[in-house]
């Protein structure tokens, strides 16, 4: 295991999905879902007694078996309320959020729609302002715990929810609206306070805008965001939160088809490639 943490990455090949941990196979029958069930504390023993000696080298997939679920917070940074009030209609309800005790929850994706590391992104027919969101993920095990973490790319239809907070659900779900990848790092909690956030965007091979924040700039602890999202709800395989975003590109920027947004949080990168249809 590396000093950065271990690390889980799942891949494409021809007999399935097959996970991995630090470049070497796990058992084919290895599930996610069955590690999360696992408090903290013995997940690593568990994985140094099941990993193999053949080393892993297909294709990445999203770090999310089909079963999982995304969820997300909203307006937890203060450029987020900032942004939020500038293109909304009803500007007050963002920093209420903002300010109030209780956080923006949403669901996002199920892992069946979310897209991995390499894949294409998408922006909406019916929408003029798109932009991608880069977002600290945390992966939640059965025990409310944070296991680990990854990247999230939370795309939104910008021009949609301003319209209305009541259409989020349509400005935030859709085909290729929910990236998370390129693999899951396990490490705990007080660990993710203060990493480094970049995003870094690209147009027919040149930089159209860049930005950086960090995870110590979000309002509310990671601990307490995991805590309203497990209050009501149980997880018994884990789920992963999307903790919001800090860097929102100016008005004048959408995406568009064939840009491709490249975002850093701490030793892990997710490119994406927005669809051109």
């Amino acid at each position: 295991m590396s000093d950065r943490g271990t690390y889980l990455t799942r891949h494409h090949t021809p007999q399935g999905a097959r996970w991995a941990v630090d470049g070497r196979w796990l058992p084919a029958a290895f599930r996610l879902d069955l590690l999360l069930q696992v408090p903290i504390a013995g997940m690593e023993a568990l994985l140094t007694a099941l990993v193999t000696n053949e080393a892993a080298d297909a294709p990445l997939l999203a770090p999310v078996e089909p079963g999982h679920e995304v969820w997300a917070c909203g307006v937890t940074y203060l450029r987020s309320r900032e942004a939020r009030e500038a293109e909304s209609t009803v500007r007050d309800v963002y920093s209420r959020v903002y300010d109030a005790a209780r956080p923006e929850l949403f669901f996002k994706s199920v892992g069946s729609r979310v897209v991995g590391h390499g894949g294409e992104i998408r922006v909406r027919d019916d929408s003029h302002w798109n932009v991608p969101e880069p977002e600290l993920t945390l992966v939640v095990n059965a025990h409310g715990e944070v296991a680990g973490y990854t990247i999230g790319n939370d795309v939104s239809s910008r021009d949609i929810e301003g319209e209305n907070p009541l259409y989020l659900p349509q400005a935030k779900v859709y085909d290729g609206a929910c990236a998370v990848g390129p693999g899951i790092l396990l490490r705990s909690a007080d660990s993710l306070q203060d990493l480094p956030i970049q995003l870094h965007l690209l147009r027919d091979g040149v930089t159209v805008f860049e930005g950086e924040t960090r995870t110590s700039q979000i309002k509310r602890s990671l601990g307490e965001l995991v805590g309203y999202l497990c209050r009501e709800s149980s997880f018994p395989g884990g789920a992963f939160l999307m903790t919001g975003t800090g860097i929102i590109p100016p008005m004048e920027f959408s995406l568009q088809r064939g840009d491709t947004a490249r975002i850093t949080i701490g030793d892990l990168t997710l490119v994406n490639r927005t669809a051109m249809a």
